[in-house]
């Protein structure tokens, strides 16, 4: 376990929270041979990182039975501190060079239809890793050409030279989580700018690319707050959309200000796309990269 995820975010220790019933998952443990423990151990043998452990992702379990995953570039240890998150913050490790060839040799061997690629924040990078993510993309399309390429890239302070060096690799779709709405920005996730995330959607957008978004509830936004949020990643170019529950990953992290209940959740989905959003997925446990391959295909 990487020690610096265990220094604590605040001085604050939230108590222990239930969760609702409609929040707890059934878990399935690897058995050999079966697929959950395929991809493990492809993930493992050739040192890769992803975010569905990283993240402490509820939907492991369900995305791995399914042999697919979302792989983590540029190390396991973020340049921001965000207070929902559970990726460790600190000073990370020069990129590992050989990364983008094990990937692309890993999603070959599972043979995926679909890989989603992400990365921790890399500010210490003069490109802010988007070389790395371009090199990857190129890797796999060498290695399996069949495969569609999603990535859900951090802001790159929206640098233009960064987004180029990303388009030119031409993944399929592009996503930039905007995670939580305007208000709650300053307190969840202060190293990050909403209207700059809005900038860097718009530009993605202009340039012809599947545009992706995703947005967490339970952080204590009000109805008025979501709706505001959803019309400016429309109005930006957004046109793919996940909407799903926070959970608090540890006592020191941000804590839960509501469970959303299901019903909600899809409101929000008819809401959503009566705003003109053409794929929607919505729902307590969706993640940003929840059935990625099946919202690609519609």
């Amino acid at each position: 376990m990487n020690p610096l995820k265990k220094k604590p975010r605040s001085k604050n220790i939230s108590p222990k929270v239930d969760l609702p019933h409609w929040m707890k998952v059934r878990v399935s443990f690897p058995t050999e041979g079966d697929a959950l423990a395929k991809v493990r151990e492809e993930v493992e043998s050739k040192k890769l990182h992803t975010v569905c452990e990283s993240a402490s992702c509820p939907n492991l379990n369900h995305c791995w039975n399914r042999r697919t995953a979302t792989y983590m570039l540029s190390g396991d240890i973020c340049t921001r501190r965000c207070q929902y998150c559970d990726v460790a913050f600190g000073k990370p490790n020069p990129l590992d060079l050989e990364e983008p060839e094990r990937v692309a040799k890993s999603v070959a061997e599972l043979e995926l239809r679909h890989v989603v690629l992400t990365a921790v924040n890399r500010d210490d990078l003069k490109d802010g890793g988007a070389g790395h993510f371009a090199e990857t993309i190129t890797k796999i399309k060498s290695y399996r050409p069949s495969c569609s390429i999603e990535v859900l890239i951090p802001d790159f302070k929206a640098k233009e030279e960064s987004l180029q060096i990303l388009y030119a690799a031409k993944p399929n779709i592009i996503n930039h989580n905007i995670e939580t709405v305007e208000r709650l920005f300053p307190t969840i996730t202060p190293q990050k700018n909403y209207k700059r995330s809005l900038e860097v959607l718009s530009h993605i957008a202009k340039h012809g690319f599947l545009t992706k978004s995703g947005l967490i509830l339970g952080l204590g936004e009000t109805e008025e707050d979501v709706k505001l949020c959803l019309r400016d990643l429309y109005d930006h170019g957004v046109r793919m959309l996940t909407i799903g529950q926070y959970l608090q990953p540890g006592p020191t992290h941000y804590p839960v200000q509501e469970f959303i209940k299901p019903e909600t959740f899809e409101l929000w989905k008819e809401f959503a796309y009566r705003t003109g959003f053409k794929t929607v997925a919505s729902g307590p446990l969706v993640r940003s990269s929840y059935h990625a391959e099946e919202y690609f295909s519609e």
